[in-house]
């Protein structure tokens, strides 16, 4: 029988997000059903309300949650009812040509749940990256559940679900950041955050943050940033390029996506450095740079998609260093809000105002 819930919907393009009852299904096969307890608003969220990923509207905001799981769905057996979870936008499905080929991270068919959540008409809603979690339940796929230790609290926990995990895989999957490295950091929003966090834990001797706020630089600091530069006040690859001996970063993490930042960290690497572009740029955005440059800068140009993470692997690895002190998820939580405040958050977000608004159910 559906659950009626409340939730927060896009109805349509750019227009402010409605709080609404909607119908949430039973778990089918391989589904589960989860009460959220606590959802962080991302940029996502807001590039789904303005049109920007796709036009399947209305969508059911919301993706970067922890909550328990209600009920499983047949054939599920390695969750349970109570079982405290972070919900995950990509689950493996073990059987297309990447996960064939040992890379699981790049999953081209990744899981969601096959039954739609509706509105009272029957309306069908586009889920945020296959969760929505802007609501006081939620159905997914069994693999997007994500067993931790139930001592984190949700509002922390949560956010490794999307924008943490995203940096801190940026820094220490991706990039590959060891022991002695330097690294940059263009961005220092939460995703840059968490890259400054991931680079210190993973052993760099040198990081720094690059950014036109110097709000989010002094912040920075908290995570793990040795060393700041203000771009609007200096020329960042020339102040990176000081602070390293002359020579450029070993690894620099664009937490921002676009044109110029994408350029100025091409220039700010070290010889045959690493540039990781983890901020997700506008699709009209386009990027020019001369091919002898290209050539004989040498390194690594990457992507990062969700900081090549596996869940099952990854989230209870970062909930373990919440608990111990080592990952301070809690500097990322700026404010608790309810669901009817999640238009509020989006302007607060624009204006850089907030690493993260959560909202708390």
């Amino acid at each position: 029988m559906p659950h009626e819930v409340r939730a927060v919907v896009a109805a349509k393009r750019g227009a402010p997000v409605e709080l609404q009852t909607i119908l949430v299904p039973d778990p089918g096969p391989g589904e589960v059903l989860v009460s959220v307890q606590a959802c962080g608003v991302c940029h996502t969220d807001l590039h789904y309300r303005d049109g920007a990923i796709n036009d399947a509207f209305p969508f059911l905001l919301g993706h970067e949650a922890a909550g328990t799981v209600d009920a499983v769905g047949p054939g599920v057996t390695d969750l349970a009812p109570g079982d405290y979870v972070v919900l995950a936008w990509r689950a493996p499905c073990g059987n297309c040509r990447s996960c064939r080929r040992g890379r699981p991270w790049y999953c081209f068919d990744s899981r969601n749940a096959t039954q739609p959540m509706t509105l009272l008409d029957c309306t069908p809603l586009t889920p945020a990256l296959g969760i929505g979690a802007f609501a006081e339940k939620t159905l997914v796929a069994a693999g997007q559940a994500v067993k931790v230790d139930p001592a984190a609290r949700p509002e922390a926990a949560g956010l490794i679900g999307c924008g943490v995990m995203a940096g801190y895989g940026a820094a220490v999957h991706t990039g590959g950041v060891g022991s002695g490295d330097t690294v940059a950091v263009i961005g220092c929003g939460g995703v840059g955050n968490a890259a400054i966090a991931g680079a210190s834990i993973a052993g760099a001797r040198r990081v720094i943050a690059v950014d036109i706020d110097e709000r989010k630089l002094d912040g920075a600091t908290r995570f793990g940033a040795t060393d700041t530069v203000n771009s609007r006040g200096a020329d960042p690859v020339e102040a990176v390029r000081d602070l390293t001996g002359g020579h450029g970063a070993d690894v620099v993490i664009d937490a921002v996506g676009r044109p110029e930042t994408y350029r100025q960290g091409f220039y700010m690497r070290d010889l045959a450095g690493t540039l990781v572009q983890v901020g997700v740029p506008d699709p009209e955005m386009k990027i020019e740079l001369p091919l002898i440059d290209l050539f004989g800068r040498g390194g690594a140009l990457k992507s990062s998609w969700y900081g090549d993470c596996l869940p099952r692997r990854d989230f209870p690895v970062l909930i373990d260093r919440y608990l111990s002190g080592r990952l301070d998820l809690d500097g990322f939580v700026t404010e608790t809000i309810g669901l009817d405040e999640v238009e509020s958050a989006f302007d607060k977000m624009r204006d850089g105002r907030v690493l993260r608004s959560v909202v708390v159910l």
